[in-house]
């Protein structure tokens, strides 16, 4: 009898990170495999032989070493400005109180939820030649009309606003775990305003700031719409490149080559991230990385030298009548970010309902010809339905996963835990440009090109990321001994998930939905690829309007996706656990 007990393997538990497996053979096959197959492209010529002839014509072509230089330094100047603005809001919204805070993080995230292509495409009316601000300039006295379009100026401005409120709220759960009582405790010790600030609060938030500073310029690096919208040939992009290599000339090889070249900035950038904080900082926790290293005593003297600075300007600014207290300075700034942030959303609210045949702000006259005009378009409103059930399908099927996943991550004792976490951000990491080409070399292989189902397969794992960091969240603060506690009451795992672990984490869920549905219904880059130009979304209908004839009917869109959109995120925002 005593031989057939064996209590080592009784005692045996499979490690929840298995959950994780369908998550994780999703991101295998829709994007590790066609990223991989896209860059083993560029290393073939015609025949299938091995061949660097493609690089060779890549770097050999001064063409495509302009795009790239162009690209990278747009994206670098964009993540500058990211941070300088960035950082004072999010340090603004740490020092709230936690119920103002949440209003003002509404009111920030609101325009981050609004397609890029709308807020550009704002812009162009507000900077151009008959835009309000040339009216304005014009009647000060600053000469003729004032064209502000078509400049890296521009470009660089507008991709900022649309990446500034990721880099603010990247920053601010840092921000929130320090304790300023310790910038307190060291004026206390006589350091001043600004050396407790740069010595004590600064050092803390560097993993956030770094953090930020990795998504916005990874996020830049596929950046088409806007260089395509407000820019000049000379702002030329790698994203437009491979358009044009996909859509027009069906050259996978050089498009493969360009996505190799993203890939691999991408990853660098990364590494350096890692050598430095350690890329689980990118998800709030807090560095382990040696404080002696080079990027630390750089740091440091980088630091100095911005604290004296700050105490020779706050010397020069106590001289100054009512400049004693100057906190007030921040609140200006922080109003007028907010202000900037609000603007290119709320303008076509008073444009969708002007009489003129042409999008003017301010309006001369008022009317609502064109909603009668996109109601009654079979173009417009198809490309909406579609867009709906697109959206619906892909929150489901990524809420699903990503559920699932949640749990094993979050329960896991292993070290593979840290490793599906990496797998489950690559969606975030790797430029969405590259994931829309590798998507369509997919698909066009297996007949999903052209198809509702491809775009929803693919909105599903660019949605990924963020609905699995929501959920993951929630349960890395879930307390298990609630569960625990049921089952010694008696209760079997069915009722302890239905009447314990669900009622608890189900704001979380719907949140994640109604944020995977966000994602997907203002989704353009997935669905410019794999719609193969018949399947028509609404931002891939707007796109083809912006391009081809600039209705306001555009405008009536807009204002019907603004309606959705805030109805959808102050849902998601309210299903939220406080």
């Amino acid at each position: 009898m005593a031989e057939r007990q064996i209590p080592s393997a009784r005692r045996f538990k499979l490690d929840p990170i298995w959950l994780a497996g369908p998550g994780i053979l999703y991101l295998i096959l829709l994007l590790i495999v066609p990223a991989a197959g896209l860059m083993f492209l560029s290393f073939r010529d015609a025949s299938g032989n091995l061949s660097f002839e493609t690089y060779r014509q890549m770097f050999g072509a001064g063409i495509y070493v302009q795009v790239l230089v162009n690209t990278f330094s747009i994206a670098i100047q964009t993540t500058i400005a990211c941070l300088l603005v960035g950082y004072p809001l999010a340090y603004w919204l740490a020092r709230m109180p936690e119920t103002r805070r949440r209003v003002v993080m509404w009111l920030v995230l609101l325009p981050f939820w609004m397609s890029a292509l709308l807020k550009n495409f704002a812009w162009m009316v507000l900077l151009s030649r008959r835009g309000v601000l040339s009216q304005i300039l014009t009647g000060v006295g600053m000469g003729g009309p004032v064209d502000l379009l078509y400049g890296r100026g521009v470009v660089v401005f507008a991709m900022a606003h649309t990446m500034l409120p990721l880099a603010a709220l990247t920053m601010l759960p840092t921000l929130l775990s320090i304790d300023f009582g310790l910038a307190r405790a060291a004026k206390t010790l006589g350091a001043s305003g600004g050396q407790a600030f740069w010595r004590v609060v600064f050092p803390l938030s560097m993993p956030g700031v770094a953090a930020a500073g990795l998504l916005v310029f990874i996020s830049s690096l596929g950046f088409f719409i806007t260089p395509a919208l407000l820019g000049s040939p000379r702002e030329t992009v790698i994203g437009q490149l491979l358009i044009t290599q996909v859509q027009q000339l069906l050259n996978w090889q050089l498009a493969g080559a360009i996505a190799v070249m993203l890939l691999v900035v991408t990853l660098a950038v990364c590494l350096v991230y890692d050598r430095a904080f350690g890329i689980s900082a990118v998800s709030g926790e807090r560095s382990d990385r040696n404080s002696n290293g080079v990027f630390a005593r750089l740091g440091r003297l980088v630091i100095a030298g911005l604290a004296w600075a700050t105490d020779l300007l706050a010397a020069v600014f106590d001289k100054v009548p009512g400049f004693k207290r100057r906190d007030w300075l921040l609140t200006a700034f922080c109003v007028a970010v907010m202000v900037m942030l609000l603007v290119p959303v709320l303008i076509f609210v008073p444009m969708a309902f002007g009489s003129s045949s042409f999008l003017e702000f301010p309006p001369r006259g008022y009317s609502l010809r064109w909603f009668e005009t996109y109601w009654s378009s079979p173009n417009w409103t198809g490309a909406t339905m579609r867009s709906f059930a697109i959206a619906i399908v892909s929150a489901l099927l990524a809420s699903a996963i990503s559920s699932i996943a949640a749990f094993g991550v979050a329960r896991s004792t292993s070290r593979v835990g840290n490793l599906a976490f990496l797998l489950f951000m690559l969606p975030m990491i790797i430029p969405n440009i590259v994931i829309a080409v590798a998507l369509f070399y997919l698909f066009a292989q297996i007949g999903l090109v052209a198809t509702d189902a491809g775009i929803a397969l693919g909105h599903t794992l660019t949605a990924l990321p963020v609905v699995f960091v929501i959920i993951l969240t929630t349960f890395k603060s879930y307390d298990w001994r609630l569960d625990q506690a049921a089952a010694t009451l008696g209760a079997t795992k069915t009722d302890t998930i239905r009447k314990v672990t669900w009622p608890i984490i189900k704001g979380s869920v719907v949140a994640a939905f109604l944020f995977g549905f966000l994602h997907s219904f203002e989704e353009l880059t997935i669905a410019l690829f794999v719609g193969g130009g018949v399947r028509q979304t609404l931002p891939k209908q707007m796109w083809d309007d912006v391009l081809l004839q600039v209705s306001p009917t555009l405008a009536a869109a807009s204002v019907i996706i603004l309606a959705v959109v805030t109805i959808v995120f102050v849902a998601a925002e309210r299903a939220r656990p406080r």
